[in-house]
């Protein structure tokens, strides 16, 4: 039994307020898999636990944006331990360390149709190839749910909707703007509004903006794709970084009460809904 939407927000403070220091000192580190070893699926990476799956894609020549690696490995393993925490989803771990499995594979990796969710990020520069795309097709109407997030700005959200359209035409499904009654904003938590939360080191350097791109990235949008019975197969998280809220939890109480609270409140219900949809 779920527990009262107003219990859980409290208590999603109380437990992300607390856990957040040691979160610093456990688990600070740069961005990239640089400073990570690659996390790669084996036959024993799949143990009935939730697995964070990332997708590993190649640049497009056009596009718009860093690559598939920004917030890894921090974001993933942030969100699966929050998971965790903040309801009874049993996650994956690895056997010696006990750290959440999280995995890095490509879309033609047949690992893909072990994870009911796939992550994207930066997806402004993403580029899928025929074999690619007709895998994310594949994956997505047997069911599967992809969250694509940190994109900025109207060109880079074109270049992304130009390589979906590779995978699923826009005729026959189209990209809306999901409304605040759509179930997955209740979830757990009650979302009332998408939050617009930039990296931290634009909202350091802007001194508190939470636009990257200006008048061009103004609004945050949570857009979606939705199969021919009404579930939602892809959320669109567009001029919003909730990567960063995720991985940067540890690093500066300022931005930890300004933007990851409601990351996570957001970021576990995305979850709930790709588990239970």
């Amino acid at each position: 039994m779920r527990r009262p939407r107003a219990a859980s927000v409290v208590l999603l403070v109380v437990i992300l307020a607390v856990t957040a220091t040691l979160s610093a000192q456990r688990r600070r580190g740069g961005r990239g898999f640089g400073f990570a070893p690659l996390r790669t699926p084996t036959p024993e990476s799949f143990d009935g636990g939730f697995n964070f799956c990332r997708i590993m894609f190649d640049r497009s020549a056009d596009g718009d944006g860093a690559n598939w690696a920004v917030d890894y490995p921090r974001a993933d393993t942030n969100l699966s331990i929050r998971l965790s925490e903040l309801t009874r989803t049993r996650i994956s771990r690895d056997k010696t360390t006990g750290e959440p499995n999280h995995l890095v594979m490509r879309l033609t990796d047949d690992a893909i149709f072990q994870c009911p969710f796939l992550m994207m990020t930066e997806v402004g520069s993403a580029y899928f190839s025929p074999e690619e795309a007709a895998r994310l097709r594949d994956y997505l109407l047997k069911g599967g749910f992809l969250w694509v997030d940190d994109f900025w700005g109207d060109y880079a959200f074109s270049i992304w909707a130009r390589e979906f359209e590779k995978v699923l035409p826009a005729a026959r499904y189209p990209t809306v703007d999901l409304p605040l009654t759509h179930p997955l904003f209740r979830e757990q938590f009650e979302v009332k509004t998408i939050p617009q939360i930039p990296s931290i080191n634009y909202w350091y350097g802007s001194g508190g903006d939470t636009s990257e791109r200006g008048d061009d990235s103004r609004p945050a949008h949570a857009r979606g794709v939705s199969d021919s019975h009404g579930r939602l197969m892809v959320l669109m998280t567009h001029n919003t970084d909730f990567g960063d809220a995720f991985e940067r939890e540890g690093d500066d109480p300022r931005y930890f009460y300004t933007f990851s609270v409601d990351g996570y409140a957001f970021g576990i219900n995305v979850l709930l809904y790709a588990l239970t949809h």
